[in-house]
């Protein structure tokens, strides 16, 4: 399985992945997920990917070749959105090269792909490309994308994040959302690469990679569940006393009926 995600926010765009792409008993593989296909002072542009790793890896060739002999490529488009169209099309064109096989074995050839990034001229953008080319935008209003194992890194991107969030606390956003999908679901897992990029500056300037066993992992860790834990300690108890809460539940089932 997967974790990726991208956070817009109005000072820039972090980018986050695991790399595990299979949890068995006595296996467990890793893959990169989070690619740079940057020309720096022109253009940043990050691919995040999860779903058929064969699928996957065959549109990221195409993309790479293209990127050396192509007229046309993620570093010629004009704009992001033209770019998030073109990684679609390639998408396609490998599912329908496959499709066949892939259908007839009962292999499931499904993938998405996150591209954030800015090109001059432009604000910063964020893309969910989907297994059939189409793709949604991030924005304001929902400022983060996510693709794979998405549910247990939700809710703390839900509770925390707003496009006025600073890159900083995006970043360590990303980094509490992934570890928690690595709690809760073997198949996520390091290593996990972050990239996070500041508007207008054309530059990677922050960029790591972070193993099983690095200590500001290890320490964020420690330090969440601590401060959860001491959260959960201070929350009021059930009121069992309160009016509501102490009637029957019959008589709560017949007074809800007599309101409608």
């Amino acid at each position: 399985m997967t974790y990726c995600l991208g956070i817009l926010t109005g000072n820039g765009l972090v980018m986050a992945a695991d790399s595990r792409t299979n949890a068995g008993v006595d296996y467990v593989s890793t893959h990169q997920k989070l690619f740079n296909f940057s020309l720096p002072g022109e253009r940043v542009i990050f691919l995040s990917t999860s779903g058929n790793l064969s699928v996957t890896q065959s549109v990221l060739t195409l993309i790479r070749r293209d990127c050396k002999v192509g007229e046309v490529s993620v570093q010629t488009l004009p704009s992001l959105y033209e770019v998030a169209r073109y990684v679609g099309d390639k998408m396609r064109q490998i599912q329908a090269q496959d499709r066949s096989w892939l259908e007839k074995d009962g292999i499931d050839f499904k993938c998405n792909f996150l591209l954030g990034g800015q090109i001059k001229g432009e604000e910063p953008s964020l893309y969910l490309i989907y297994s059939q080319g189409n793709f949604i935008q991030a924005s304001q209003a929902t400022p983060f994308l996510q693709i794979g194992e998405a549910k247990y890194g939700k809710p703390i991107l839900d509770r925390v994040l707003s496009f006025e969030t600073s890159l900083e606390a995006a970043a360590k956003c990303a980094l509490l959302s992934i570890d928690s999908t690595m709690k809760s679901n073997i198949s996520v897992g390091p290593p996990i690469n972050l990239v996070m990029y500041q508007t207008d500056s054309f530059q990677v300037e922050h960029e790591l990679c972070l193993q099983p066993d690095a200590p500001y992992l290890t320490q964020i860790r420690r330090f969440w569940e601590s401060y959860l834990n001491e959260a959960f300690e201070r929350m009021p108890n059930v009121d069992w006393q309160h009016p509501l809460a102490a009637q029957p539940l019959e008589d709560k089932l017949t007074r809800c009926k007599a309101l409608e």
